[in-house]
């Protein structure tokens, strides 16, 4: 009773509306007609006066389609909403459709939505094996997850994340890539009491990486992979599930190394992830070869950042970089690179400059009282490179989550 009065107010309050807007254009030619019949008034002032009549309409208009425009889309809202509860599966689908265009519009819309029990259906509508409907089902997610706290929570509660497909290989490229972009915005929240680095997310995100699948798939997984790994709770799964090779490896290709290379920036601060990388048989060779790439500076500070780290204190690094030949790389970075590049190199050249001036000893010729500045052996150096170490962790990469926000640290 209740739906079938708000329909036949809805229709008198449209049909309302469009009568108005019939009185207005007749008003509009009564103005116009009594303004062409006075007499003595000047062409200007004829003119004047049939421009601020027709403003005045115009304006009145405006008003009239907003408030159609608005009934139209409350109308839709309320007709998707009920397909998505107690529609068959096809108008499901439809609604799931509508929903995501309707979101798009206003974040209002959105909290709304999710009010009317919106989000845990379509949860429940990721489950299915018929590719459109799932589709449908997690853009419709996107767009109601952007810039909105409460719904990915609910989203989270909801158990999305027992939703991603367990075989890569059974689903297609596609939906690989939307449940990607729905895991990038779901990671970028903070202070939530959902944890994302569960087996399910990060075995889905190793899966896609090491695949054939599109480098723009794999750029918003690295994507995941940064925000999960600026939580230094994340550490110990990421890096116990192979995260660290996987993202070695990736840091080669000249595509995806930033991000990549991001990621370990975060996972080298943590002693699992530095001793990951220290054991590591592509360390440090790949990213010396990284500091070669002068198309790519950013690229170059990170690598010059992570390897700072692992340098740092230990003279087995220093010296399994040194065999690389990563003092002439340095150098040349320390003369052509960016900026901060350059700062990072020089640094690290100082190291290796003092290292080896120590192990030359007093019958190589007069030296000056030196110790490393890698291996402080003196409360004084090693409080300096405590000093050193808080001014790295300071210039740590900055993440941008897919909602446009500057995000670093959440530790996003």
């Amino acid at each position: 009773m209740s739906t079938t009065s708000s329909s036949s107010s809805s229709s008198i309050w449209l049909l309302s509306c469009r009568k108005l807007k019939f009185f207005t254009r007749i008003r509009r030619f009564l103005h116009s007609k009594a303004a062409r019949k006075q007499y003595g008034s000047s062409a200007s002032d004829h003119s004047n006066k049939l421009r601020i009549v027709n403003n005045t309409d115009e304006e009145e208009d405006l008003v009239v389609e907003k408030t159609e425009s608005e009934l139209d889309g409350s109308m839709a809202l309320q007709k998707s909403v009920k397909r998505l509860h107690f529609g068959s599966w096809e108008e499901k689908e439809m609604a799931a459709k509508a929903i995501e265009k309707l979101a798009k519009e206003d974040v209002k819309v959105r909290k709304l939505m999710a009010e009317l029990g919106v989000i845990h259906m379509l949860v429940s509508m990721v489950d299915t094996e018929v590719v459109g409907r799932r589709l449908a089902a997690i853009k419709a997610l996107i767009e109601l997850a952007d810039g909105t706290f409460t719904n990915k929570e609910l989203m989270l509660e909801a158990g999305i994340l027992s939703k991603l497909p367990k075989d890569i290989d059974a689903v297609d490229d596609q939906t690989r890539h939307e449940f990607a972009e729905l895991l990038l915005s779901l990671s970028s929240i903070s202070n939530t009491p959902f944890s994302l680095a569960k087996t399910e997310v990060l075995q889905f995100l190793i899966a896609i990486l090491e695949s054939a699948t599109s480098i723009e798939t794999k750029e918003t997984c690295l994507g995941v992979a940064c925000n999960l790994s600026a939580v230094l709770e994340n550490a110990r799964p990421l890096v116990s599930n192979g995260t660290v090779h996987t993202l070695l490896k990736l840091s080669s290709f000249k595509e995806l190394s930033e991000k990549a290379l991001a990621a370990l920036g975060h996972l080298v601060l943590t002693l699992m992830g530095k001793k990951a990388m220290e054991d590591s048989s592509m360390v440090p060779e790949s990213l010396i070869e990284i500091l070669t790439w002068e198309n790519k500076p950013k690229c170059q500070e990170l690598s010059a950042y992570i390897l700072m780290i692992l340098a740092h204190q230990s003279s087995t690094q220093r010296d399994k970089m040194s065999k690389a030949g990563i003092v002439p790389v340095i150098l040349e970075v320390s003369l052509l690179g960016s900026p901060l590049a350059q700062k990072r190199a020089m640094k690290l050249l100082q190291w290796f400059k003092d290292e080896r001036q120590a192990k030359m000893g007093p019958h190589s010729g007069p030296q000056t009282a030196r110790i490393a500045i890698g291996s402080p052996l003196h409360p004084r150096e090693a409080q300096e490179g405590k000093k050193m170490m808080k001014n790295l962790v300071k210039q740590r990469p900055v993440i941008i989550a897919n909602d446009g926000k500057e995000g670093f640290p959440k530790v996003r």
